[in-house]
């Protein structure tokens, strides 16, 4: 067919065409550029132009799209956008179609930040007196952060070095870029799906999500008002440690509590517990120091009442034996007979008394030894040997508390009310 017998295109048809074209090569770009001429149309629909300084572009994000991105973009502000290249066929003019949309450059993270911030607020989510206690004493820990950054190995060293009763529950999830949002609330929700499986004694007490630091773009998934509501609606209260300490995000003002990094988030979980055991430790200590000062105290009082005794008799009888020797030298023969043998007398009874007192006083005080020996031996740890329990150590000779930190095989040392036992782990129960 020659072309004079070529049926022309219409307009129509040629749009069509360019646009198929276009659509099939450019059907998911990512552009950069700065909003122009924005206006929100009364349908619901967005229409701007993304501008670099040199070309500019028409784009259009349709209601059924826009109602996903959380802040609304104004004129001035950069931004980074996905979508699709296209045709508008009734005026030819080439433009993007939008999927997805989000701030770029310093000042529109802060205009978006703000925006979000101010909407939630107005709505009380950040209000202290919604915000649920942390437990003082965790023995289960969820975690939200990348598989593969640093945060999570620093939440595991610190929780693992200083709390070996404390268990893990890892959710990994993106942290950054697109999409990191979306995946870090939908691990939130499924640590709080899993926790409502288990048993009452089997619950995740606190739960922390975060990331590393990074540049106000690498935390923007954080500022999402989606992930925000999900971390209020959380029924497992939650940390929140995102970058570092000068860093704060939607995140942290909505969280119940806030760690400037996530190794502080690992020592506000395992801090009370090093404070319990510190606790323990100067309660130990003290009770050893007054055993001791008790025990003392004791013989000491004791041996003073005695020694008192004795010599307080000793001079009652020496004078007395002055006054017996002035006496008789003042006496006749027969006379002295007489008041030596009454004196004599007197002097054998006063020794006998002096005996029988000490006698008491001993007695007394060695029961009075005797009550407080035993109300000390009832304040001592080992008291709880005589009603039939033991104490178990590892060779090292630290205290075996939990049955999850010995392992089949190791040697232990038991210690019972009367004699040692030295055995070996067979088997373990959790």
């Amino acid at each position: 067919m020659g072309d004079a017998e070529r049926r022309p295109l219409t307009v129509s048809e040629l749009s069509s065409e360019v646009r198929s074209t276009l659509e099939r090569s450019f059907a998911n770009v990512w552009v950069e550029g700065e909003v122009v001429n924005f206006i929100r149309a009364s349908s619901g629909h967005w229409y701007f132009n993304l501008n670099d300084g040199v070309s500019q572009i028409r784009c259009v994000c349709f209601k059924g799209t826009n109602f996903r991105i959380r802040f609304t973009p104004q004129n001035g502000i950069t931004v980074r956008l996905r979508g699709r290249v296209t045709i508008y066929e009734a005026r030819g003019e080439l433009q993007l179609s939008v999927d997805s949309l989000e701030p770029s450059g310093e000042g529109a993270l802060a205009a978006a930040y703000e925006q979000i911030r101010a909407r939630l607020d107005r709505e009380g989510l950040f209000a202290e007196e919604i915000k649920r206690p942390i437990p003082f004493f965790p023995r289960k820990v969820a975690v939200v952060t990348s598989r593969t950054g640093a945060a999570f190995h620093d939440i595991y060293n610190v929780l693992t070095r200083r709390a070996r009763s404390v268990s893990i529950v890892f959710a990994p999830a993106l942290v950054q870029g697109e999409g990191a949002a979306d995946s870090v609330r939908r691990a939130i929700k499924a640590v709080n799906a899993y926790d409502r499986t288990r048993e009452p004694n089997e619950r995740i007490d606190v739960m922390i999500v975060g990331r590393g630091g990074g540049s106000a773009e690498d935390l923007w998934a954080f500022n999402d008002e989606a992930l925000a509501r999900a971390i209020r609606e959380s029924d497992i209260p939650v940390i929140s440690a995102v970058g570092h300490e000068i860093d704060w995000t939607i995140a942290d003002l909505v969280s119940d509590l806030r760690a400037p990094t996530p190794s502080a988030a690992a020592e506000i979980v395992v801090g009370r517990e090093e404070d319990i055991l510190a606790d323990l430790q100067t309660v130990e200590t003290a009770l050893t120091s007054m055993i001791d000062y008790k025990l003392l105290s004791a013989r000491s009082g004791v041996s003073s009442a005695v020694s008192g005794f004795e010599y307080s008799f000793s001079n009652l009888i020496q004078r007395l034996r002055m006054r017996f020797a002035d006496t008789a030298s003042r006496l006749t023969a027969a006379t002295l007979r007489a008041k030596t043998l009454k004196h004599g007398n007197q002097l054998d009874a006063l020794n006998q008394r002096k005996l029988t007192a000490i006698e008491g006083i001993l007695a007394s005080k060695g029961q009075q030894m005797s009550l407080n020996a035993a109300k000390l031996d009832a304040l001592s740890p080992l008291s709880v040997l005589t009603r039939g329990y033991s104490i178990i150590q590892s060779t090292d000779g630290t205290i075996a508390r939990d049955a999850a930190a010995l392992k089949i095989g190791d040697k232990l040392k038991i210690r019972l009310e009367r004699g040692k036992l030295e055995a070996e782990v067979l088997s373990i129960e959790n």
